[in-house]
């Protein structure tokens, strides 16, 4: 009985490896049709993906006279005017617009229509070239100038227009053999930028509340006031079950109003405290964004955390889904790095086309050189999202978390409320908050915070350190 079994076993060893061997072979040579043609390589989603960055040309002019005494030093010879052969001459107002060389340096480059190219610099130009313009976006994969088709309210469509190029072609093929002509249009095939024609790399992240703030009560005191935040922001009360708490458990009759005007005046203040403070982030970020209602018009926040340390690092609200508030939260997360880790980081989204072209403007602009993996549909079909589900995971339960204290406000009225309010939930996250993750201690701890003796005192201190981050940057503005 034991030969016959461990005949079997070496049996069954010897034909799973045939089923190897075959498996590797139909994978080699015969590819199945879902494997050879994926939806992520139609032409359908074309318009969902984000091209790579194009070949930037600075226009820096220089004196021709200059360039003229630098020849006559390193070859030992002047560089005469051109001599003309064939009897044209160029008129005596065409001038290199680069180095500034005067008629007599300048070729006609392409027979009378209307090109001249410079002896001295060498630059091709005519009299509507782009050789006058700071700076020129050139395809990256023919060369091509781009050319600027549409202006949008915060960037400029370049394309390129060349047919011959290459990831034209490319597109081309992808599409359908039985499309018309006349269908094509509907295909993203051609190469583009977007110039954002805003800079927000030079938007103010941590602007001072505009009108003056106190907390001279006439009324109430700063434990009420911490009451009042401990149950409006931690227990997810709405402004009037919080008035009615106040009055049911504690005897103290106060309005509505008066508590939306408290937490309006604790955000502003505790706003600095909290997107300035030391987090010390990991290098894997998760981001994503969420739709909230202002006077009952969809607006979006946009949240980018610490998936390791769960810390809340930058954050937006916006009444747009486009890329300029995408680009704020970033900026607000990042900053948090004494020394940005470019590649090593780690930033994972979903399949939205605004953090790439985000990613893009950050390396453009501040040199922050860094990947975004995009972590696309619900189930883990491919390698990248079974790696990285976790990490979208995290920052979606977070979004959940945060829809289960905003459905109590039945919407903000208006946009500065909407912002206050995520800065002071944020706030209770990041600090008051206890998590599981860190055995149900809040994420950030500090000393003055934790020697609190109970909630309303934790909300005073918080809005002691805001007042001091205040403080600091008004010093630090008037130096």
């Amino acid at each position: 009985m034991d030969s016959i079994i461990t005949y079997l076993i070496s049996y069954n060893q010897y034909l799973l490896k045939i089923i190897y061997q075959l498996l590797m072979f139909i994978c080699k040579y015969i590819p199945l049709k879902q494997w050879a043609f994926e939806d992520s390589h139609s032409p359908e989603y074309q318009k969902f993906k984000v091209d790579k960055l194009p070949k930037i040309v600075r226009f820096e002019k220089v004196d021709y006279q200059l360039l003229l005494a630098y020849y006559k030093h390193k070859y030992n010879k002047l560089t005469k005017p051109v001599q003309r052969r064939n009897g044209k001459s160029i008129p005596e107002n065409i001038l290199c617009p680069k180095c500034g060389a005067p008629h007599q340096y300048i070729y006609d480059n392409n027979g009378s229509r209307g090109q001249y190219q410079c002896k001295v610099c060498g630059q091709n130009f005519n009299e509507s070239n782009h050789t006058t313009k700071p700076i020129v976006f050139s395809c990256p994969y023919c060369g091509q100038t781009l050319s600027p088709k549409k202006d949008r309210k915060h960037f400029r469509i370049h394309k390129c227009v060349n047919p011959k190029c290459s990831y034209y072609r490319k597109n081309l093929d992808k599409l359908p053999k039985d499309l018309s002509d006349a269908d094509k249009h509907k295909y993203k095939l051609h190469y583009i930028y977007r110039e954002f024609t805003i800079d927000f790399f030079k938007m103010d992240l941590h602007e001072l509340p505009s009108r003056a703030i106190n907390f001279k009560y006439k009324k109430f005191n700063a434990h009420i006031m911490g009451l009042c935040l401990t149950y409006h922001v931690n227990l997810k009360l709405s402004t009037r079950q919080t008035a009615h708490a106040l009055e049911e458990v504690h005897g103290i009759k106060i309005s509505h109003t008066m508590i939306a005007n408290y937490a309006m005046t604790a955000a502003a203040v505790i706003k600095p405290f909290v997107d300035t403070f030391d987090y010390n982030p990991s290098n894997i970020l998760s981001a994503d964004e969420t739709y909230i209602k202002v006077k009952g018009i969809k607006h979006y926040v946009w949240i980018i955390m610490d998936a390791c340390k769960k810390s809340i690092l930058g954050y937006q609200v916006s009444d747009t889904r486009a890329v300029g508030p995408c680009i704020l939260a970033m900026r607000m997360a990042f900053e948090k790095f004494k020394n940005f880790p470019n590649k090593a980081l780690k930033f994972i989204a979903d399949g939205y086309s605004a953090y790439p072209l985000a990613s893009q403007q950050c390396k453009l602009v501040n040199g922050w050189d860094f990947d975004v993996t995009q972590v696309i549909g619900l189930t883990n079909d491919d390698a990248v999202s079974t790696e990285f589900r976790w990490v979208k995971q995290v920052v979606e339960r977070l979004n959940r978390t945060f829809k289960s204290s905003y459905r109590v406000t039945c919407g903000y009225g208006s946009e500065n409320g909407a912002l206050y309010g995520v800065s002071l939930w944020v706030a209770y996250y990041n600090f008051l908050r206890p998590h599981p993750y860190n055995y149900w201690k809040p994420l950030n701890e500090i000393d003055i915070l934790t020697n609190a003796g109970n909630m309303p005192a934790k909300w005073q201190l918080l809005i002691y350190l805001g007042q001091q981050t205040i403080l600091k940057m008004q010093a630090e503005n008037s130096a």
